[in-house]
């Protein structure tokens, strides 16, 4: 083999499974970045708020980039930027090109799929009315303000709650520009309540939940838009239109995994994730290959990308080092009950469950005081109490070797209010 094994991507998630993956002791790393610099989605981030779980002290998105940024040039990982991934093969064949590198193909014992996600666009949710300049996503309003110097607009309204369009909204209002609402077709927001909090609330920006725009004007530029509430159906009440005079419009509408390489190879997918579906070590449906970040599910916060890159790192090295699991032992799966959208991992090996496992999982709609219940059938394994649950906010619990060793052949992870 060419490498031991390579990393797609070059944001927080790839940098700190190669780094996992050094301190392991696998010494013939690759990683390739697509962009011109390591970093990924953090380097447009410049607001704080980072690194308060895993590194205890609060720091802008570069900075925390940097930290691993650091860290990865002090091990001998080979690093291409500006490099393209073409496709992947089961074998773990890597095809690339990139102006450095040419058209090369390498093989790999391990390969670990860290290429984050993108938003949703205008045309994925149909949004109605005309096609002028000034329709963008937050996220690429984002990188024209605090990376090119570019102020897309001076009145703004933001069609989604989530955090992008959250934080882009103060952004916007510190820049200069007026942001005179934020719509959410649900009737709860999809954003962090401490991005609610400091990003609205505290510039006095309404928030309509439960309205979407039903129409944009303008033919060079955007003119207006039409805000019209919904019912729980989400179809738009008559009677309730409001128009609203701006020329820009931002869309958080959510973010989608990067997942063509992963499609194409063949790996089972999760319909609920748009994700492979992984065990508790990340390593997706074909042996070797893992997957981790944002590729993987949408997290809330760098930190616990940071942390779960890791535990696919260091599982990569074990692959490499040790052999794969016992894979004539049947799995393990979890299952996502009443109340629950999904969970992360979906699998489980029989082997190598020595350790606690988190499980990671986001809850359908916004609840009081509930319970989260892990069901053997009907017998109750486990429960984690919480005062309130948001969709926009993920949730884990941790099972521990004991419980594991008790289960069926499958775990139901529900809520009960």
């Amino acid at each position: 083999m060419d490498y031991q094994l390579v990393v797609i991507g070059g944001g927080p998630a790839g940098l700190a499974a190669a780094c996992a993956a050094w301190e392991q002791g696998l010494r013939r790393i690759l990683l390739l970045e697509r962009d011109h610099e390591l970093g990924g989605i953090l380097n447009q981030c410049i607001h704080n708020g980072f690194g308060l779980h895993y590194f205890g002290e609060e720091l802008t998105g570069p900075e925390y980039a940097q930290r691993f940024i650091d860290q990865l040039a002090q091990t001998g990982t080979e690093v291409f930027c500006d490099t393209m991934v073409l496709e992947l093969t089961p074998d773990k064949t890597v095809k690339f090109t990139g102006p450095v590198t040419g058209y090369r193909e390498v093989t790999a014992e391990t390969v670990i799929l860290a290429m984050g996600c993108r938003e949703r666009t205008r045309g994925a949710i149909g949004l109605p009315g005309t096609r002028p300049a000034g329709v963008l996503t937050a996220g690429a309003a984002q990188r024209y303000v605090n990376i090119d110097g570019y102020l897309p607009g001076r009145r703004v309204v933001i069609l989604g709650s989530g955090d992008i369009g959250l934080i882009m909204a103060r952004r916007l209002t510190l820049e200069g520009a007026k942001v005179l609402a934020c719509a959410e077709v649900l009737p709860y927001s999809g954003g962090l309540a401490r991005n609610i909090t400091q990003c609205l609330e505290d510039f006095n920006i309404p928030l309509y939940l439960s309205h979407t725009i039903t129409e944009i004007r303008g033919t060079s530029r955007v003119t207006g838009v039409t805000l019209m509430q919904v019912d729980e159906r989400r179809r738009p009440i008559p009677g309730t239109e409001q128009d609203i005079d701006c020329d820009t419009v931002l869309l958080s509408v959510g973010l989608i995994p990067e997942n063509e390489l992963g499609r194409a190879v063949g790996l089972v997918m999760d319909g609920r994730t748009s994700a492979p579906e992984v065990f508790e070590n990340r390593e997706t449906s074909l042996p070797g290959i893992f997957a981790c970040g944002n590729v993987l599910q949408v997290h809330d916060l760098v930190d616990y990308v940071t942390e779960e890159s890791r535990l696919a790192g260091t599982a990569a090295a074990r692959w490499v080092m040790e052999g794969a699991p016992d894979s004539s032992l049947a799995p393990l799966r979890l299952e996502a009950g009443a109340g629950i959208r999904y969970t992360v991992p979906q699998l489980l090996h029989r082997d190598r469950l020595q350790e606690p496992v988190d499980v990671f999982f986001r809850v359908t709609e916004p609840t009081g005081p509930c319970t989260i219940r892990v069901m053997d059938g009907e017998n109750q394994l486990a429960q984690l109490r919480r005062l309130r649950t948001a969709p926009g906010e993920m949730e884990h619990i941790t099972l521990s070797p004991k419980l594991l060793a008790e289960a069926g052949d499958r775990l139901t992870i529900l809520l009960e209010e």
